[in-house]
């Protein structure tokens, strides 16, 4: 299995370093944009897909969504139909270009804390073709406000502009994060927002919340599912609309 490989260890024993700098440290985020561009199809998003899920099952684990977890962000996005989304931890740009994918006629910004990453995401979205509607900010929703005012200085983020959000960064961040963004009045009455991992690594403040305010700010679906390019760890997706 996925999980029993030197690849994932090396990841789990690197996960401090995950949070802290956006990178296990063995090269393999690099390594995936290299991969991507000598063996996927330039301008076909399904190939580049497919090719960093390849990736990631048989040469390094990566820590992006998934496959499996990636149909559950796939329906979200259809059922938002945005016009603008927002990703909170771009990693290598896989969830960016899976929303990317199904809102063909999206903007996508990515909030993404390692310039690093931020690089190699850029470089596979321009291989899929779909660049020109993708923008990857450098920073973190909690710094002191730099990377909000980036986004609110956007022309497209306004009172309740934001369709759909994607939370995939640091976990212990869900919560404060989202707040920010509620509190910058980007939401509207039917905004979804998906938080991934949410059982494991684990965002346990972030769910109470989401049950907390079942049916008054939020409608929540809690979907069961597995840790990413795996089939043995449980983990939970929440899909939250946002009720006003």
């Amino acid at each position: 299995m996925p999980m029993l490989r030197l690849s994932f260890w090396r990841m789990a024993l690197g996960a401090n370093r995950i949070n802290r700098g956006g990178q296990v440290g063995d090269g393999r985020e690099a390594a995936v944009a290299e991969y991507v561009e000598r063996h996927a199809r330039a301008g076909d998003v399904d190939d580049v897909l497919a090719t960093i899920d390849e990736f990631a099952y048989h040469q390094s684990f990566l820590v992006n969504v998934g496959d499996e977890k990636g149909l559950l962000l796939d329906a979200a996005v259809r059922r938002a139909d945005p016009r603008l989304a927002l990703e909170l931890g771009t990693y290598c740009g896989y969830g960016a270009l899976r929303i990317a994918r199904a809102a063909p006629n999206a903007v996508v910004y990515s909030v993404e804390l390692s310039a690093a990453n931020a690089e190699i995401a850029r470089r596979i979205w321009a291989h899929a073709g779909v660049d020109a509607r993708m923008h990857c900010v450098v920073g973190s929703i909690g710094d002191g406000g730099s990377t909000l005012g980036a986004l609110a200085a956007s022309p497209p983020f306004g009172p309740g502009a934001l369709d759909f959000v994607f939370i995939d960064h640091d976990k212990s961040a869900y919560l404060d994060d989202l707040h920010s963004i509620v509190d910058h009045g980007w939401l509207h009455p039917g905004s979804i927002v998906v938080a991934d991992n949410v059982r494991i690594p684990g965002a346990p403040k972030y769910r109470a919340y989401m049950r907390r305010q079942q049916g008054h700010s939020w409608d929540t679906t809690e979907h069961r599912t597995h840790v990413e390019y795996q089939s043995m760890l449980p983990d939970l997706v929440l899909e939250s609309q946002y009720l006003g």
